[in-house]
């Protein structure tokens, strides 16, 4: 089958397009994709570096050829798990198998859904990792509520941009960082104010946070922690997570602040690493959101297979406005 697929660990030049990839094996529990579109986020240049051996369990040995991605979107070749043979899904692959850059791709039953009506292939595609990563950050994590004040810093990013509408959809007002060109994009998306990071200190608001959220991962709680309000003033649901800050970046001091965050009661840090987890619930909130007007994607480029490795070397400036997403064909 036609497929990306790279054999060794290193830089966008190891990836390449070949029409002989071997077709997925069917697994018990798993439905097989005729995959049309996916989508690329920072998980997949960190696993084609080589940077997640070691949390990934694979540190001692790696199986090769790997085909990249996690995020797709396509039909169901057969039917499975309640859903029908031709079925239009989308999804995110757990953990770090990848496989979403192929004409096909075997996903276990609770990391699919159905895909929102609404959207084509290339937009649902560009929704699974970045949306559920900040759906389950801003709520299950910070707790977000009515009336919180809440920044987003890095937020003309995939994952920020879903952030964006999350928070303001969930009534939050919600404080948007990122450079100027792309202040009024985040107007448009629901931020009710945005801080361009090239002119002002996000840290030093006129008003203190409720909620931090560091998408880009360059505002380590040692330094956000001075624009938040203290405990006794924070606006918060009774009984919500102590949760005050959370970063999408697994480094040292995030893997510290998670393992503290973790502990029971008022021994709990403020500080969280958000894991997202793939599942057909959240999947199905997020479709539910799309098909009322609630959230869109926000995709900055769309390029065919052909072009992966021109789409990892633009997805690692860090400089792309919304997803990246690959067209299968």
């Amino acid at each position: 089958m036609r497929a990306a697929i790279y054999r060794r660990f290193g830089g966008p030049e190891v990836l390449q397009v070949v029409d002989d990839a071997p077709r997925p094996t069917p697994r018990a529990g798993c439905a097989r994709v005729r995959v049309r579109a996916a989508a690329l986020n920072p998980k997949d240049v960190l696993l084609r570096r080589g940077k997640l051996k070691l949390v990934s369990g694979r540190w001692f040995g790696e199986r090769w050829p790997r085909i990249p991605g996690v995020d797709f979107a396509g039909e169901l070749i057969e039917a499975a798990g309640g859903f029908d043979a031709g079925q239009r899904v989308y999804g995110m692959i757990q953990g770090w198998s990848e496989g979403a850059c192929a004409a096909e791709a075997v996903v276990p039953l609770g990391e699919l859904a159905a895909m929102p009506p609404s959207l084509s292939f290339t937009e649902a595609a560009a929704i699974p990792l970045a949306a559920l990563t900040s759906l389950q950050a801003l709520r299950d994590l910070l707790a977000v509520r009515r009336g919180m004040r809440v920044c987003i810093n890095g937020a003309s990013g995939g994952v920020g941009s879903y952030a964006v509408q999350l928070a303001a959809a969930m009534g939050a007002e919600v404080i948007a960082v990122c450079s100027g060109r792309n202040v009024q994009r985040m107007r448009d998306l629901g931020a009710h104010a945005v801080v361009d990071y090239t002119a002002d200190d996000p840290l030093a608001p006129q008003s203190p946070y409720d909620a931090f959220y560091d998408v880009f991962g360059n505002r380590p709680w040692s330094e956000a922690r001075r624009a938040i309000r203290p405990p006794e003033r924070r606006r918060a649901a009774p009984g919500a997570s102590q949760a005050v800050y959370v970063t999408t970046v697994p480094d040292g001091r995030a893997l510290l602040g998670e393992l503290r965050g973790r502990l029971p009661g008022p021994l709990a840090g403020p500080a969280r690493l958000v894991i997202v987890r793939s599942n057909r619930d959240d999947l199905d909130d997020l479709t539910a959101r799309v098909e009322a007007g609630m959230l869109r994607p926000v995709i900055d480029r769309v390029l065919p297979l052909a072009d992966i490795a021109e789409a990892h070397r633009y997805l690692e400036t860090k400089r792309a406005r919304g997803k990246v997403v690959i067209e299968i064909g």
